[in-house]
């Protein structure tokens, strides 16, 4: 009995992230309130209380439904087992643009992330993780740049933090612009294109 009832309510956790996927991409974040999930939900505000704190801790766990497996390949390139960094890297950032064009599940919560999503009021919480995050990103993204350096893959033109900086910001320039128009330009193709020659310009010429 006590394991039917850790099912159902992990079934109910899960319904209510789904439902709050499809409310926040319809109304934005702050257009949706805990009313409309739980009616999509078919569940009460009670049940939403129940298993997280407020709309941001629900905001942040529908992200991490999404997001953590993407990152998960990311963090393996900084595994010294790893020969190969920036191939890893390559792999990760390809494995993620792919998701958003492939996966609709991803797509929708990027879609929401990037585009539907005010940092006011309760969620500036949210945004300060997200700032920490971005933080932490970036910095392993140096260390692997460093790394890939020391055993003469690369020859950095410039500071491995401003290399790690300049990568965030093309992926993250190249979605941002892709989820406003999906029929504006091949996400995957002009991605890998895009990933190659800003690995080829990190070297400094011979």
């Amino acid at each position: 009995m006590a394991r039917r009832t850790k099912e159902e309510a992990e079934a109910t956790r899960e319904r209510i992230l789904d439902a709050a996927e499809q409310e926040f991409q319809q109304r934005g974040v702050s257009g949706t309130s805990l009313e409309d999930i739980a009616r999509a939900a078919g569940v009460t505000r009670g049940a939403i209380y129940w298993h997280f704190r407020d709309k941001a801790a629900l905001f942040e766990a529908m992200m991490d439904r999404v997001v953590l497996p993407l990152e998960t390949e990311m963090l393996r390139a900084g595994d010294p087992a790893v020969a190969d960094p920036l191939a890893q890297v390559r792999l990760a950032t390809m494995g993620a643009l792919r998701a958003a064009v492939e996966d609709e599940q991803a797509r929708r919560v990027l879609e929401i992330a990037l585009h539907k999503v005010e940092y006011v009021d309760e969620m500036q919480g949210v945004r300060e993780r997200r700032i920490a995050c971005l933080v932490d990103r970036i910095g392993h993204l140096a260390s692997i740049f460093e790394r890939a350096q020391a055993a003469g893959q690369i020859r950095l033109a410039l500071p491995a933090a401003a290399a790690a900086s300049g990568l965030h910001a093309l992926v993250d320039g190249l979605l941002q612009n892709w989820m406003l128009d999906p029929g504006s330009f091949d996400l995957v193709v002009s991605g890998e294109a895009l990933l190659d020659a800003y690995f080829r310009g990190l070297q400094t010429p011979a």
